[in-house]
């Protein structure tokens, strides 16, 4: 592996920033230093630019195996690694659900062989998969964690059996990710538009029907149940300023048992953009009304939320442009989303410091991955270079998503990634990929 030494640099790390030499060596980081002499290798001028920990992406759907027509793990991670995200953690909805040990296994094997950045599966839940959930227990330190659709119902994967979830919190030795909201709740809301609403029913309906009720009640019964078993849990896309109230932030990550996620989309987007991109940005939960973005802005900078993640979920062009009840729910973001964020630092929002501490190091601790989310010596070098003077304008044939679309297409960002290193793996530089070298599987401190 080729010796990377990155000169001049200003190194966002821990809070601070610093302008820094880097040494990357056998796929760590060797030596950061004011000044670093005698090392060869590639060499890669810094100046005026700034290197950041690669993002580790807690939330995605690569869709395979099952669902390759709208995305593969090797095109996603390809259009993850161009974005400057490094490391992702990938959902098990899909085709067949990852329900078995064998089956989430074949998923690591597919990743093993095209994935460009770094990757982790987490284990399913359906109500009739405990005792298999379970065996996870033995593969703590090899898998992300385990996934469960709570009262909102994703093919087979709905999980509403209380007997299940005692036994999946009490037992389970692994991290429990949820996604939460109130399938009865949404059931009788649906029915009441449809009566009022009829066919004129289009996404702007979408945050009435799967409204802050319904996320609230699911988000409290998750709580109720991880405090009852002291498990640890993870909610997923916070997207309402109801469910703060759940969450606090008097301890250190490192010592929270319940932790919170916000996504790009509900820090970007308000339920008045419906009207732009309909059915483009339906995805589930829904985007919201304006005063839920400014809540969950003000949640994540009180570290009440503590991850910013995608839920990167790609569908076809076609799919999307279908009526509002047909169309699926999810939006492709995990090649933009460090963009978004790089341009809400721009806009004085939060500081790059903050954006790194919630998108790097944060997942790092909160999944306790091993040796990664830290430029610091002895590490996996899983970096970005950025450069807040140059400018991306999302065009489609920048668009790397397989489904070949985005709701950025013509905006422009005021900064670009250059440079993406995975596990000290020039994978990416100046919009050219080298992918002669898959990412690797991440490990856990158990």
């Amino acid at each position: 592996m080729q010796n990377i030494i990155i000169r001049n640099i200003s190194v966002v790390n821990e809070g601070s920033t610093t302008v820094q030499d880097v040494l990357i060596r056998n796929g760590r980081i060797e030596k950061i230093a004011p000044q670093i002499s005698g090392a060869e290798g590639k060499e890669i001028n810094g100046e005026g630019k700034h290197l950041l920990p690669g993002v580790i992406d807690d939330q995605v759907h690569f869709r395979e195996p099952g669902l390759t027509e709208k995305a593969t793990i090797q095109t996603e991670a390809r259009a993850a690694v161009a974005g400057g995200t490094t490391s992702f953690m990938e959902m098990p909805n899909t085709k067949p659900a990852a329900l078995t040990q064998e089956l989430l296994e074949d998923k690591y094997n597919i990743a093993a062989k095209g994935s460009l950045a770094n990757y982790s599966f987490f284990m399913g839940v359906a109500n009739d998969n405990a005792e298999e959930v379970l065996k996870a227990n033995a593969k703590k330190d090899r898998v992300c964690g385990i996934k469960i659709f709570m009262g909102s119902s994703t093919g087979n994967m709905l999980v509403d059996n209380y007997l299940t979830l005692e036994k999946i919190f009490s037992e389970t030795e692994l991290l429990i990710a949820t996604h939460c909201e109130d399938e009865k709740i949404i059931r009788t809301n649906m029915e009441k538009y449809k009566q009022e609403k009829g066919d004129r029913l289009s996404a702007a309906d979408h945050p009435l029907i799967r409204n802050e009720e319904a996320c609230f009640e699911s988000s409290l019964v998750a709580i109720q149940f991880a405090q009852k078993h002291n498990s640890r849990l993870h909610i997923l896309h916070i997207s309402t300023e109801k469910e703060l109230q759940l969450f606090g932030n008097m301890l250190p990550l490192s010592e929270k048992r319940i932790t919170a996620e916000v996504c790009v989309h509900h820090l970007w987007f308000t339920a008045d953009d419906y009207t732009k991109y309909g059915n483009l940005i339906k995805c589930n939960p829904a985007i919201k009304a304006p005063h839920h973005r400014e809540a969950l802005w003000q949640g994540m900078l009180d570290n009440k939320l503590d991850i910013i993640a995608t839920d990167h979920a790609p569908h076809t062009w076609d799919e999307k442009q279908q009526a509002y009840l047909q169309a699926p729910s999810g939006v492709p973001l995990v090649q933009h989303s460090l963009l978004m964020m790089l341009e809400q630092v721009k806009a004085g929002r939060f500081t790059i410091e903050k954006m790194v501490e919630k998108m790097s190091h944060a997942p790092a601790i909160c999944f306790r991955i091993k040796e990664r989310g830290y430029i610091r010596e002895g590490y996996h070098a899983d970096c970005v270079i950025v450069d807040l003077h140059q400018s991306t304008t999302v065009t489609k044939e920048n668009i790397y998503y397989k489904c070949g679309w985005s709701p950025f297409e013509g905006h422009t960002f005021p900064a670009a990634v250059t440079h993406t290193i995975v596990s000290g793996h020039l994978a990416y530089e100046n919009g050219q990929f080298n992918e002669n070298q898959p990412g690797q599987r991440l490990l856990f401190n158990a």
